[in-house]
């Protein structure tokens, strides 16, 4: 009992910051209207502090992935907004991927290690296919963002997804996704003060969609090619 509790404080810390974030009503400060009305003191306020004011933001992006507070894509156009194309995606990516490794990490030990200890059958063949090719599937998922953020962040540590290629695939898969909202924020400073309001469906545009989409594939057709070789060798 005792360990099972220990396994299991984390999930319910973080399971209670994020009843606290939308409790509290924090979750409403995500949104066009609030960065409408502050775009130009964030703006000041990075520039005043060009050392604190990336790693202040980073930390809290972080801590919104990790508690899976909707509305990333505003705090990332603030991102390119307060730091500017390049630092701004870098943070971003940087401090999502913390974010979604933290949760990883608390899902993996509080119930995937639990659960995947108990599985068999169907569900055991699951786990040793999606082991054999798990970056390349995880890949897939984060540059074409069909299912929501924090589901993709958990799911895979019920299959035993190794920490090095979770990280790796997270960091890549967002990056060129998240480099089109931070250009976008990287000018909204002018969008906003034309009264205007940012075109964030640019991302689904086909210019910009489509490439992550013939990527994504490229990558599948590659990881399927692989374990057709493997089946064909194996008979």
């Amino acid at each position: 009992m005792k360990l099972s509790l220990r396994r299991l404080l984390p999930l319910l810390l973080l399971a209670a910051a994020t009843a606290l974030v939308f409790a509290t009503g924090l979750d409403r400060y995500l949104s066009m209207e609030m960065l409408s009305e502050n775009y130009q003191e964030l703006r000041a306020w990075a520039a005043a502090h060009p050392v604190v004011a990336p790693l202040a933001f980073g930390v809290a992006y972080a801590a919104g992935v990790a508690v899976s507070i909707p509305g990333a894509a505003i705090m990332t156009l603030a991102g390119g907004l307060m730091f500017g194309l390049v630092l701004g995606t870098l943070v971003v990516v940087v401090s999502a991927t913390l974010g979604a490794t933290l949760v990883f990490l608390i899902a993996k030990t509080a119930l995937g290690e639990p659960l995947r200890r108990r599985a068999s059958g169907r569900i055991k063949r699951m786990e040793q296919g999606f082991q054999e090719d798990a970056l390349s599937y995880l890949l897939v998922l984060r540059l074409v963002p069909i299912f929501p953020f924090w589901l993709v962040n958990i799911v895979p540590a019920f299959f035993g997804m190794r920490l090095t290629s979770y990280v790796v695939a997270t960091f890549v898969g967002i990056l060129p996704g998240t480099a089109v909202i931070a250009s976008i924020g990287n000018g909204v400073g002018e969008i906003l003060a034309a009264g205007e309001t940012p075109d964030l469906s640019i991302i689904f545009s086909p210019e910009v969609f489509g490439p992550l989409v013939a990527l994504a594939a490229l990558v599948l057709s590659t990881t399927l090619y692989k374990r057709w070789r493997r089946r064909r060798d194996a008979t």
